[in-house]
């Protein structure tokens, strides 16, 4: 079992900034890529970023690419997402993810790839 624990939501104007932090303990070892998804109020769950084990390699969707930016300290199992340049439209519940070793990084946008999950953290962005 893997736990997650996301912190750093809040309330912000557009144009503002925050950083979500996302805390990994359990077995951890196991831990290929981890990822950030949001859901707004009534739609759906979708994908945000991604970034693997080494961090070589990272993900975005369209809407948040050059805006937010995706991290990871792994002496400190924890992940991080810099989200710059806020906007309206990024008002959602944050949620982070872990995909273990027996995922494919390929499929890093797709929610069933990944096998834990944490409660949520709310960022809020008024305009």
């Amino acid at each position: 079992q893997v736990q997650l624990v996301e912190s750093g939501g809040g309330l912000v104007q557009a144009g503002g900034s925050l950083r979500l932090s996302c805390a990994a303990s359990g077995r951890t070892f196991n831990t290929y890529f981890m990822g950030w998804f949001r859901q707004a109020p009534g739609k759906d769950r979708v994908f945000v970023a991604a970034i693997s084990w080494s961090g070589d390699s990272t993900s975005y969707s369209d809407p948040v690419r050059g805006r937010f930016t995706i991290s990871r300290d792994n002496a400190k199992n924890t992940v991080y997402l810099q989200m710059n340049s806020l906007k309206p439209e990024d008002t959602a519940v944050y949620y982070c993810a872990t995909a273990s070793s027996a995922r494919r990084w390929f499929r890093n946008r797709i929610g069933s790839e990944y096998d834990y999950w944490g409660q949520g953290t709310q960022v809020s962005v008024s305009s």
